[in-house]
This record gives C-alpha cells, sequence and structure tokens, in this order.
C-alpha cells in the first residue's frame, strides 16, 4: 500500500513547501485548505476544503483516507506577533489542533506530525543553548502565540501517550522564497527591496530556510522517533547581519538605522496601533520586539544526528528570497536588482 500523506495549512508558506516537496517525490499529497482559498501548489491528488475548527470539515479526509497508510502532516496555525489576545489565535492553535489529534488518534493515522514553534518551549533565562523538551507549560512562555503553541504541543505528546504515533517539530524564524501570505519576516525584506524600510530594530533571532525546515519535516515523517520533539533551527542572526547580506546581494543601499529596543518599546503601542488604522500587519509590536531581545540560541544537533537535518546558509536563503519576490513581481522595476534578475527588455 502506498504512503499518503496529507498536509493541512497546505498554502501557508511552511505548508506549501512541504506540499511542493512531497508531490516533487511523487508522493500521494491530500491538502486541507481554508475555505475560498485557491491552491498554490499544482499536482495534488485530491483538494479538501474547511476549518480546522470545525471538527466536522475535517472528517471527510479520514473517512475517505480509512484502509490508507496515512502520515498526517498538520501545519496550518496562525503565526501571530501581536500583543493583544484573539479568539481565532487560540481556536486555530489549541482546538484546530486538538481536533486534528482526537480524529488521527480515532482512525489510527500511521503518523501525526505536528508543526510546534520554538516559542513553545520557555527560555533559557541563563543565556545557555535551549534544547528540546518534553514539558510544556504555557505559564513558562510569554506572549499568546507562544502560550497556543505550549498548549496545542501538550496536547498532540498526551495523545501521543494513548497510542498515536506522533512526533513535534519547533522551527525558529521561517525565511525563504514562496511565502504567498506576506509573514512579517518576507514583508522587511520585501519593503528593503523596495526602498519603503528606514530603520531596523537592535536584537536578532534565529531563521531558517523554509525548505530545509520542510527537508526536516519529511525526514521525521520517515525516521523520527516516536513521541520525540526536534528544534528544526539554523544560527542565530542579528537584523543588521540579515540586511547586509541583503545589501551585497542586491546592490541596495547598505545603511539602515538601527533603533534601540528602548526606543522601539516607547513606542510599540503607537506602532501597533497605527498599522491597525491602515489595516495592514504591524512591523513590530511589543511581543516582537521581547522576541528580539531573548535568548534566541538554539541547538539543532538532535534533529541533524537522528534526520540527517541540515541548515543550508544564509546568503543563499536570501539569493533565493529576493529571486522569487522579483519573479513574483513583488520588487518594483527600480533597476536595484543586479543580472540576473534584471528583467529581459
Amino acid at each position: 500500500m502506498n504512503q499518503l500523506y496529507i498536509v493541512t495549512g497546505a498554502n501557508g508558506h511552511l505548508g506549501n513547501v512541504v506540499a511542493r516537496k512531497l508531490i516533487e517525490r511523487k508522493e500521494r499529497v491530500w491538502l486541507f485548505l481554508l475555505y475560498g482559498e485557491k491552491p498554490v501548489v499544482e499536482g495534488a491528488e485530491r483538494i479538501y476544503y474547511g476549518d480546522v475548527t470545525e471538527k466536522e470539515t475535517l472528517l471527510p479526509l479520514f473517512l475517505d483516507a480509512v484502509g490508507e497508510k496515512v502520515v498526517f502532516i498538520h501545519c496550518a496555525g496562525i503565526v501571530s506577533i501581536k500583543s493583544p489576545f484573539t479568539r481565532r489565535l487560540y481556536d486555530v492553535n489549541v482546538l484546530g489542533t486538538k481536533n486534528v489529534a482526537d480524529l488521527c488518534l480515532e482512525y489510527k493515522v500511521e503518523k501525526l506530525l505536528y508543526v510546534s514553534s520554538v516559542h513553545a518551549i520557555p527560555d533559557n533565562l541563563h543565556g545557555e543553548t535551549i534544547q528540546e523538551t518534553a514539558v510544556f507549560d504555557y505559564n513558562r512562555v510569554e506572549g499568546h502565540y507562544a502560550k497556543s503553541k505550549a498548549m496545542a504541543t501538550r496536547y498532540v505528546l498526551q495523545t501521543g501517550r494513548k497510542g498515536l504515533p506522533v512526533n513535534v517539530v519547533h522551527p525558529s524564524g521561517i525565511i525563504g522564497p514562496y511565502d504567498f501570505g506576506r509573514s512579517h519576516t518576507t514583508t522587511l525584506i520585501e519593503d528593503f527591496l523596495n526602498g519603503r524600510l528606514r530603520a531596523v530594530m537592535a536584537g536578532g533571532y534565529d531563521f531558517v530556510d523554509v525548505r530545509d525546515v520542510a527537508d526536516g519535516i519529511l525526514s521525521c515523517a520517515e525516521n523520527g522517533t516516536p513521541g520525540a520533539c526536534y528544534l528544526l533551527t539554523s544560527r542565530y542572526y542579528s537584523l543588521g547581519e540579515l540586511f547586509e547580506m541583503l545589501a551585497e546581494i542586491t546592490g541596495r543601499r547598505k545603511h539602515l538605522a538601527v533603533l534601540p529596543l528602548w526606543f522601539v518599546k516607547g513606542t510599540a503601542s503607537l506602532a501597533e496601533l497605527y498599522y491597525k488604522m491602515l489595516k495592514q500587519p504591524p512591523l513590530y509590536t511589543r511581543y516582537s520586539i521581547f522576541t528580539l531581545g531573548t535568548n534566541n540560541r538554539y541547538s539543532h544537533a538532535r534533529a541533524t544526528k537522528e534526520l540527517g537535518y541540515a541548515p543550508r546558509e544564509m546568503k543563499e536563503t536570501l539569493e533565493d528570497t529576493c529571486k522569487w519576490l522579483y519573479e513574483s513581481g513583488r520588487i518594483q522595476a527600480t533597476g536595484l536588482m543586479p543580472s540576473p534578475w534584471k528583467r529581459n527588455g
């Protein structure tokens, strides 16, 4: 019997890259999208529509897959740097994941692979490198997004102890091509390339290529130790370092003002209000400022040892991101992009 892969959140940045890689490998793939979404990946065997918060819309996936050898990859979720609590964040990240886990257990899938986040893991206050943990407590992490991922991760692992084969992966800050939904990091890069970005915050984060995370997920589906969690990370980069690389790649001006965290902390509330009035996602918030100022040093040693996980150099990631943005028409034709990315004619 051929393996069947089911991917939720298949239009998201990570979900569509996971689906893309599976289809390139000639695997059987079913996608689960939100109502009304147009798939951004071609070649799936079947496409289902619904909402993970509505359990009845997930049910056809499981009923149609009875008798199949199913690996269920749950990528669907909301990534948010906003400070205020939103019910939708909780419903999707926590209740939606519970719906998936419960159905996977009931219908005895081969494996559930849940995409969590490094934010679900408590920060190491002593500055030591953060590694995998088996204990998830939403009271020990900061921010509504982190709490939602900690709750969902705990539930998945508890379901695993009831007999469902599970694995959990914890990506860090995902970056790279094929971001059709315009994540926070992609928006920053796009604004820089279009000349709209004048300053960045101090601090930094562990940024990782979306394609490397997808490779780690697929390796985990095949080789992951039952019940294990894996950090799919790369290394820490300051924002200044990222944009220096972007300037070198594109020929864009190199000098951006670097705003100290104390300054942006004082203006974060106004910035969130400003972007809310514009009906645009905020580029920085109180939560993102907090995140950029924490430890953010993670070890992917376990994933490297057990899954063969090997993240690429960030310069390659940024080059491919710039090229994809340009080819997608999201960078203005101002002559800033050097060959071979200039359009002919």
